[in-house]
């Protein structure tokens, strides 16, 4: 069990405010301008010290501030790195934890005409702004993305097409294998759309709910992966989904458009491969009770990794895709080790 310090931390948490291009004028009216938790160790203004940089991306229907916040029986990211510290397991280090959160639920942390150039957001708009307000080391060498699920896919994919702006990464059950992850998924979502009547309809329900059901979640997320990996620009919120919405038959075409997202098709990609190559650091881990089959998609990526002689780690655990934040005990020391070392 973890030592707790009832919501304390020794270090300071400011928030930053970014009025993003990247995401302005986004097709669901989502808001451009944003906030970031920024975590700062103790006595980080004094003495002129500079810090590695951690950037996380949150799991689907999160936001950056929730990772600052107490818990019960656990610890917050701050709190979480500040034990790391007094273990002597890592050093310090500054952590952004910013707010992407839509009105379709999460954010896979890439660039969509829908949702809005989100990567973008991260990599030119915030890091930038952070370099220049806090005592960061700069350059990519000294910088690492980390995420849980949703966040585990885009600090994989970040890892993959946006290696200028990291050094390190690591990708806790993060979305790949894309056949095993969604396929199964659609035959409910399109039940549970045809209930209300298609997908506009469907999202005036969320909208209006007082209470989203379990049902309800699980296709808001399905059409927030449509508007992802494959927006309809003549669409409601540029969301379409790649099956026919009365049969389910899977349009292939569409779906093509989804899997070039896959992580486990990416890497098949040359420019992938070379950009992943040239970071300091890849940590990739699932448990093996994953309820979504996301170990089965790492083992797929880990496999074609040592194929192709890319260095990296692949761990699996006792444990399914809920409540794994202590994975971090591991993917932090990695991560400041692969920084500083």
């Amino acid at each position: 069990m973890p030592n707790h310090t009832f919501g304390t931390i020794k270090g300071e948490i400011k928030i930053l405010t970014i009025d993003s291009k990247a995401i302005e004028g986004n097709m669901l009216g989502d808001p451009s301008t944003r906030q970031v938790a920024i975590y700062l160790p103790p006595d980080w203004d004094k003495g002129g010290k500079e810090y590695p940089l951690f950037v996380d991306l949150v799991g689907y229907t999160g936001s950056g501030f929730a990772h600052t916040n107490w818990k019960p029986f656990a610890e917050s990211v701050p709190q979480r790195v500040e034990r790391l510290v007094s273990e002597e397991k890592m050093g310090e280090v500054i952590i952004a934890l910013p707010d992407c959160f839509t009105t379709l639920g999460g954010n896979q942390y890439i660039n969509s005409l829908a949702i809005g150039n989100w990567a973008d957001f991260l990599t030119k708009e915030m890091i930038p702004i952070i370099e220049e307000k806090f005592p960061v080391k700069k350059g990519r060498e000294n910088r690492g993305v980390f995420g849980k699920s949703s966040g585990g896919y885009g600090a994989i994919v970040h890892g993959m097409l946006y290696s200028d702006y990291w050094g390190t990464l690591a990708c806790h059950s993060g979305d790949m294998g894309f056949e095993s992850l969604f396929m199964g998924d659609f035959p409910k979502s399109v039940m549970q759309l045809e209930k209300h009547g298609g997908i506009q309809n469907f999202l005036d329900h969320v909208k209006s709910a007082k209470k989203i059901s379990h049902d309800d979640f699980h296709v808001l997320m399905m059409v927030a992966m449509g508007a992802f990996y494959d927006p309809d620009p003549n669409a409601p919120m540029g969301i379409r989904l790649p099956v026919d919405l009365r049969t389910c038959v899977v349009d292939q075409v569409r779906w093509a458009e989804w899997l070039k997202n896959d992580p486990v098709v990416m890497i098949d990609r040359v420019d992938v491969q070379e950009n992943l190559k040239s970071l300091k650091g890849i940590y990739i881990d699932c448990g093996f009770k994953d309820q979504y089959n996301l170990h089965f998609g790492a083992r797929q990526l880990s496999d074609k990794l040592k194929a192709l002689g890319i260095e990296h780690i692949h761990e699996e655990f006792d444990d399914n895709h809920s409540s794994i934040d202590y994975r971090m005990d591991i993917s932090f020391p990695f991560m400041y080790k692969s920084l500083t070392e």
